[in-house]
């Protein structure tokens, strides 16, 4: 029983991460109506967010097992909740990036703290496939829930209106429930120790060690280049639908939501496929199959007018049939980070999942920075047919990847994404 409380634990952890994180774009959107400030200026929230992840895990993420997972996620619920907190007490630009600032800090800390509790609570590589996909399924759902709990509180007749700022007492509290719940497990975190988490030097030789290995810098390109195709997606859509689609804010929001749960769908759902193929045949599929919505629903945007009577049944096409390009994005990122987990040992999972977080970070910053100086150059159509690039780049990189794989154990029919354990 506390192993599934343990569980839940983990993934209402990650819900509450996934919305705040992913928050961004609705914040860009709304910090523009609201606070005055210009694309490339609230662009920089990303920046806040991922650039603090990343210097923070490399700086903890080796040695956390000193620390201690559960108290680590405790840490960061409790910095989180107390960030909401100041947002609607002092409402401005200023504490916007201070928030995501503190948001980059505290998932630095929870998503190494939960994905190496995964390694403690799996015993077999198929098994921490199915956890660390329905984990990444939970969090995805937390996006899609995050999209309409902010557009419930944004001002449809005017957006400017800092009305918004109070769904951030609900997520204070929200972080105060899963802290309780988090409070109550145990969790046997023995298996985590060896000789080198003694000492903070012996920690940080150990993460970089993992460079040594062609397996981990050629994953982490991958992971890199991925991050960099989903955060400029999920970070720009609300705007790309506001101004290039010509819906009004709040619908912005809502419709956007589609590609959360496109993801969520996707992943939740991507064990069947894996059941059926190697992971390898499966992600070569997704990524062209990405290529070819995105060339496919792009050219439906351009010309769009905005009309008075706008509505859920008389939107554009390219609003729905865009973002179902997270079906075929879903199940790369958990089955990539579950192969190279499962190809190293337990004591091991904290430095490389810190070099995970430092690289998707890093990805997340480059591609929202990208499709921001293209989308205020050009438009938001030619900042999508961007990530085509990296789209072809990740192909070359999954070859190496499996390469790299089938060297460190024989190739496996299924890595085993399925909704439960």
């Amino acid at each position: 029983m506390n192993r599934y409380r343990t569980i839940a634990a983990l993934a209402l952890t990650y819900v509450v991460f996934a919305i705040l994180l992913n928050s961004v774009g609705t914040v860009i959107l709304q910090s523009m109506a609201s606070f005055g400030v210009d694309k490339t200026r609230a662009s920089l929230l990303e920046l806040f967010k991922d650039l603090t992840i990343a210097v923070v895990s490399f700086g903890v993420a080796s040695f956390l097992p000193l620390i201690g997972y559960k108290r680590a996620m405790l840490i960061a619920l409790t910095l989180l909740g107390g960030a909401c907190l100041l947002m609607p007490l002092w409402p401005g630009f200023r504490t916007t990036e201070l928030l995501f600032t503190c948001i980059g800090v505290s998932f630095a800390l929870a998503k190494v703290g939960v994905y190496s509790s995964i390694g403690l609570l799996t015993t077999n590589p198929g098994a921490h496939g199915r956890l660390t996909s329905t984990i990444e399924g939970m969090f995805m759902l937390g996006v899609l829930v995050g999209n309409w709990l902010f557009s419930a509180f944004v001002d449809h007749a005017n957006p400017a209106n800092l009305g918004w700022l109070n769904v951030y007492w609900w997520l204070a509290g929200a972080c105060a429930a899963v802290i309780l719940l988090l409070a109550s497990c145990e969790l046997d975190e023995s298996a985590a120790h060896n000789a080198h988490t003694g000492t903070l030097s012996g920690s940080l030789v150990e993460m970089l060690q993992l460079f040594a290995r062609p397996l981990v810098y050629v994953f982490l390109i991958s992971a890199f280049l991925y991050v960099l195709i989903e955060q400029s997606f999920s970070t720009w859509l609300p705007t790309f639908n506001n101004e290039i689609l010509k819906l009004p804010n709040a619908m912005s929001i809502q419709i956007a939501s589609i590609l959360p749960a496109a993801l969520a769908l996707g992943r939740l759902g991507a064990g069947q496929a894996l059941r059926r193929m190697h992971w390898y045949v499966l992600l070569n599929l997704c990524v062209i199959g990405m290529g070819v919505v995105v060339l496919a629903s792009l050219p439906l945007a351009r010309g769009v007018l905005p009309r008075a009577d706008i509505g859920w049944f008389n939107a554009p096409i390219a609003a729905y049939v865009f973002p179902l390009v997270g079906l075929l994005m879903a199940p790369i990122y958990p089955v990539i980070n579950s192969v190279v987990l499962s190809a190293l040992p337990k004591p091991s999972h904290a430095a490389m999942t810190g070099l995970i977080v430092i690289f998707s970070a890093l990805g997340g910053t480059l591609g929202s920075r990208i499709t921001a100086i293209v989308f205020t150059r050009s438009n938001g159509i030619d900042a999508f047919y961007f990530s085509l690039v990296p789209m072809s780049l990740v192909l070359v990189t999954l070859y190496f990847f499996k390469r790299e794989t089938d060297r460190v154990r024989p190739p496996e029919p299924v890595v085993g994404v399925a909704t439960s354990d």
